[in-house]
């Protein structure tokens, strides 16, 4: 499995910015899959999760309500609509696939990753 992310920048604070990851097999809609961020000097994580449906999503309490995940199966794509941004929004962000287990948030949930976009905020 491979996959693709894209969609990073730099954008100013309170404006929005939309990731996509693409996923190169055809189990794409067996996967949960997961966004992940890295800043520098910091631990990589969570940021929101969708099940392999769509039905369900689970987000970090630090983008509830600003940022958005959605998935397309016939396009392999999930996406990560991000809004209002903040200064502490800036890292790389990783796109996670977890063919397994149940959506969850932590980073040994998710086997397969991308290499990463890097978001950077200007304030």
């Amino acid at each position: 499995v491979q996959l693709q992310a894209s969609g990073g920048g730099l954008v100013q604070a309170g404006d929005s910015l939309r990731l996509s990851c693409t996923h190169s097999g055809r189990t794409f809609s067996s996967h949960v899959m997961g966004w992940f961020r890295q800043a520098p000097g910091k631990e990589r994580e969570f940021v929101a999760g969708i099940s392999r449906s769509g039905g369900n999503t689970y987000y970090a309490d630090s983008v509830k309500g600003r940022f958005t995940i959605s998935r397309d199966n016939a396009l392999n794509t999930v996406y990560l609509q991000m809004n209002s941004v903040k200064p502490e929004d800036a890292a790389v962000y990783y796109c996670a696939a977890n063919r397994y287990r149940d959506l969850g948030s932590s980073i040994f949930d998710y086997n397969d990753w991308g290499q990463g976009t890097l978001v950077t905020v200007s304030s």
